[in-house]
Parts: structure tokens; sequence; C-alpha cells
């Protein structure tokens, strides 16, 4: 009698356990569905164009390439691999502007402008598409960055070296649209760094900051960087009359005055 109502009892504990067995599995299904519903809705939506999410870059970085005089082979091979570290260091969803300097003030031509989309290797592969995405990043990010840096070494002489007006260009083009002001913003400018213009010029004037606060120039170029890194990699120009250290003592005070973070002053190998 006592086994028999053990076994009865057996019998009776089994429904209830299958339900719980199902009820743990659905409730492991309802959850996966809205894991991967949540994975799915938090994907960030991008711009065909621009590749960049639609809601505005994550970051902004802009590159000024002064190619208004031919480099040597070795400073452009140095520049090129310091190029290739920045653009790989631009977070996923950052957005990169490049501009290529000319002797016009204020004229820039942009080579490149579109954000890092991220590749195959970043995306969700139960909710997104990694052949798409990798895809996508080579031909809209990784090629035309490659084929810029590819250009570095073709440079014209030029009969000016607006820097200062380029600088102001690109903080008005670049870093100030309204979705760019609130997110962190880099500004890096591969040039001899040598400001030629009617207004200053440091052929007449020498790298002295003092005679540029005396000059037109001081007001004309003014460029307010507040909250923008600036990372400077200048190439040597033979026969200089000043040093590499008092150039990077003048733009320090130029970025400085104009309320900017000069964060870096590096000189590249070879000489023009």
């Amino acid at each position: 009698m006592a086994r028999r109502r053990g076994k009865k009892s057996n019998n009776a504990a089994a429904p209830v356990i299958a339900g719980v067995v199902v009820s743990i599995l659905s409730a492991g299904l309802i959850g996966g569905y809205f894991y991967l519903r949540s994975v799915a809705g938090s994907a960030v939506a991008l711009d065909e164009d621009s590749l960049c999410p639609v809601d505005g870059p994550k970051s902004v970085t802009a590159f000024l390439l002064d190619v208004t005089d031919p480099i040597a082979d070795v400073t452009a091979l140095d520049l090129r691999n310091e190029f290739q570290a920045l653009v790989a260091s631009v977070p996923q969803g950052g957005l990169i502007e490049v501009y290529a300097l000319t002797d016009q003030e204020g004229q820039l031509e942009r080579t490149f402008s579109g954000c890092n989309p991220g590749d195959g290797a970043s995306v969700d592969q139960w909710t997104s598409n990694p052949r798409l995405a990798q895809s996508r990043w080579e031909s809209g990010f990784e090629k035309p960055l490659r084929d810029v840096s590819d250009r570095l070494r073709e440079g014209v002489s030029g009969q000016q070296s607006p820097i200062m007006a380029a600088v102001q260009r690109i903080n008005v083009e670049a870093f100030g649209i309204p979705s760019h002001q609130s997110v962190p913003r880099t500004l890096v400018i591969a040039s001899d760094m040598v400001e030629h213009t009617n207004a200053f010029s440091m052929y007449r004037n020498g790298a002295d900051y003092s005679k540029f606060e005396e000059s037109d120039a001081r007001q004309r170029f003014r460029s307010p960087l507040s909250g923008t890194m600036v990372r400077i990699l200048q190439f040597q120009r033979p026969e200089m009359k000043f040093s590499d250290e008092e150039l990077a003592e003048f733009w320090d005070q130029w970025v400085l005055a104009n309320n900017g973070h000069l964060t870096s002053f590096k000189r590249m190998q070879g000489v023009m």
C-alpha cells in the first residue's frame, strides 16, 4: 500500500515537473526573443552616404594636410604611417574630415568626409549582416582614406601658406555644426607650420608671436577652438631661419589664445 501511494505520488508530480520545464523553456525563448529584439533595436541606423549615425557622429576628427609644397619620400611615408594610426583610433560612429590646404586663404579641398561604420567584426552576427558591414566599411571608409594617404607626397609649390585661415574654415565647416559641438573634436595639422600670407608671414617676421599680435592677422584669422584638441605633425624645411622649438612655441600660443589645447607637436622624419 505504501509503495502504491508513493508511485501515485510520483505520477502526480510528473505533470507539475513537466509544467515547470515548459515554463522555464518558454521564459528562455521569450527572454531570448526580447534580447535579440533589444539588440536589434539598439543597432545604430546609418546615413547611406556618410555612413554616420543618423542622429549625428560620436566624435569629429579633422585632418588638414599641407600639400602646398612637395615633401620628401621619407617624410611622406612617416606622415602616412601617422595618418593611418590616427584613422585607426577613430571610434565607430566617429566622423573624419580630410582637407588639403591650398595657397588661397580659406579655400580648402575636402578630399574625404565620412564616419567609421565599423567593420564586419564589430556587428552582432545574430541581428546584423557582418559581410555587408565589412563591404560597406571597405568601400566607404577604408579605401577612400587609403587613396588620400597615397596622395600625401603629391605636393605643388604655392604662393602662400595660409594655415590660420584653413583652421578658421575647418572650425566653422567641420566643428561649427550644432550636432558636432557636443562631441569630442580633434584637429590634426600636417604641415611645415610656416604661416605665409599678406597679413602675416614668418618669412618676414620669423616665428615671433609678439609681431603676430601686432599684425592684421590676429583678428582676421581668429578661430575659437574651445573644447578642441589640436595635434601638429610638422615637417622640416632646409635652411630655416627659426627652430622647431620656436615654431612649437608660436603655435602653442596661437592655439591657447583661441581657447584650444595643443596636445602634441611632433616633427616628421626627413627634410623637404
